[in-house]
């Protein structure tokens, strides 16, 4: 998967490659799926919720930098494969989800594959989440139209949160620097499309 899929999407950081090759993704896909496990099918974890292709995680991993120093917020738990990810890296991972069966299917995942530095919770993090803040680095692992400004107070400076924003047809990947006290600054990496999360905070459509 590693040599035919994600270095011609120019992942090519040694670090990343390793870390997808060393977690194996078959582990967190639901047993109806292993068959595509390493495919670029979008598969679907149930009552709303899928992984993220793994072209789309390896650029993902690859754009943050994930030092072992960092503590980490995943928004979004989904399998607990990308939670995992990031733990091969990071001192610690919470992962929250609102939907109870995922948040289940990722603490079971990670448990059964023997990852002891994540933290899974049920909440809905996509405006922020207390426990822990402030953090490292925040991966929010679906689509919002905009980054709360709640959540990238939960950003220690000197830290960065990534998420897709923007809604369809098209979203752009963000990387978010705290680079000082109240001043962020921000890459666009890619586009893609990716579901939106569950709670989004809307953007107002309201005129006078």
């Amino acid at each position: 998967m590693v040599e035919q899929q994600i270095r011609p999407w120019e992942v090519l950081d040694f670090g990343v490659l390793d870390t997808l090759m060393s977690v194996r993704r078959e582990e967190f896909v639901p047993e109806a799926y292993k068959s595509l496990a390493l495919s670029e099918a979008e598969i679907p974890l149930g009552n709303g919720g899928s992984m993220l292709v793994p072209v789309i995680e390896g650029k993902v991993l690859q754009a943050v930098q994930v030092k072992r120093s960092d503590k980490v917020l995943e928004v979004g738990a989904g399998s607990g494969y990308f939670a995992a990810l990031l733990a091969a890296k990071a001192e610690w991972v919470r992962t929250v989800d609102i939907e109870p069966a995922l948040v289940n299917m990722a603490h079971d995942n990670l448990k059964r594959y023997g990852v002891e530095n994540v933290i899974v919770e049920e909440g809905d993090a996509v405006r922020g989440w207390a426990g822990g803040a402030p953090y490292d680095l925040i991966v929010v692992s679906g689509g919002v139209p905009y980054v709360p400004e709640t959540l990238l107070q939960q950003v220690k400076v000197g830290g960065r949160l990534f998420a897709f924003v923007g809604e369809a047809p098209l979203m752009t990947a963000q990387l978010i620097t705290h680079v000082a006290e109240g001043k962020f600054r921000t890459e666009s990496l890619f586009e893609n499309l990716v579901p939106m999360m569950r709670n989004a905070p809307q953007k107002s459509h309201f005129k006078f």
